[in-house]
């Protein structure tokens, strides 16, 4: 999979603007907000309506997907923001929708939240409430197992990587000095490097992970990682500080308790939970 950062493509994102909460058991008259002029009872709506509804892409493995296509919702989002609903007294109400109009569904209303690893990104978050972070990611350059030769971007230079030609990626490579053979993703991108006929490739860690924690990865490693980290939180509309609030202390409990670690060693094998 080619991880979107949820720019998409990759990690990820793009796009914005206030909204007017309505739907989701609470009646909106200006954005983030609903009763009173300026009140926020975005928390109160949920916890009345006793759900909160969660806007997610329902195709996007290993995030928030159907097992088999067609079985129960299931993800690391999905159960991270379940987790969360829990804490919070509510039920999680999943509303499926493609990525592009995932925050048009949040700015009318249909949505409280959305999760479905939205990246956190100055744009975003001056259009947006976020929660804290609950996913961390870096770009990594993945090898042979028995490669030597690279051990830092900057050893990729005169390498050859194979890359999506519409990744951010791709520009990552090129940057570093290596060739870059383009590719659809990631499955054509790591067989390549398995079959020793690129030198390495770089991604998303998250996708990476879920690669070797569903397939014999023994003869891959990760060579180096970017310095700089993207981090994914739950989006929720202008204004909606009440009950992103709630979820940040929904969030610390269950990383207190364990709970955000367990799910994360469920779907990548690792704690990406926290920064590392």
């Amino acid at each position: 999979m080619t991880t979107r950062l949820h720019t998409p493509p990759v990690l990820m994102l793009a796009a914005a603007v206030a909204l007017v909460l309505t739907g989701c058991g609470a009646d909106s008259d200006a954005a983030g907000t609903s009763g009173a002029a300026g009140a926020d009872d975005s928390l109160a709506a949920v916890q009345e309506a006793g759900t909160i509804v969660v806007g997610t892409e329902g195709t996007y493995r290993p995030f928030s997907f159907h097992e088999d296509g067609s079985g129960d919702l299931t993800g690391y989002d999905v159960e991270v923001i379940t987790a969360v609903a829990k804490e919070l007294g509510v039920t999680a109400t999943f509303e499926e929708t493609q990525w592009d109009a995932i925050f048009a569904g949040l700015t009318s209303g249909r949505f409280d939240v959305i999760a479905n690893q939205v990246t956190t990104t100055p744009e975003r978050t001056a259009a947006y409430t976020f929660s804290a972070p609950y996913t961390f990611s870096r770009g990594v350059v993945v090898v042979p197992a028995d490669d030597t030769t690279i051990t830092s971007f900057d050893s990729l230079a005169g390498m050859t990587t194979a890359q999506s030609l519409t990744s951010n990626w791709y520009t990552l490579a090129q940057d570093a000095g290596a060739t870059v053979q383009g590719v659809e993703g990631w499955a054509q991108a790591v067989a390549l490097v398995e079959q020793g006929r690129v030198d390495a490739t770089i991604n998303d860690e998250l996708t990476f992970l879920d690669y070797a924690q569903n397939n014999d990865a023994a003869g891959l490693k990760v060579a180096a990682t970017t310095d700089d980290e993207s981090e994914s939180a739950f989006a929720f509309a202008q204004g909606s500080s009440a009950l992103a609030t709630a979820v940040d202390e929904a969030l610390a409990t269950l990383a207190a308790d364990g709970t955000l670690a367990e799910i994360s060693d469920t779907y990548f094998g690792a704690d990406v939970s926290v920064s590392r």
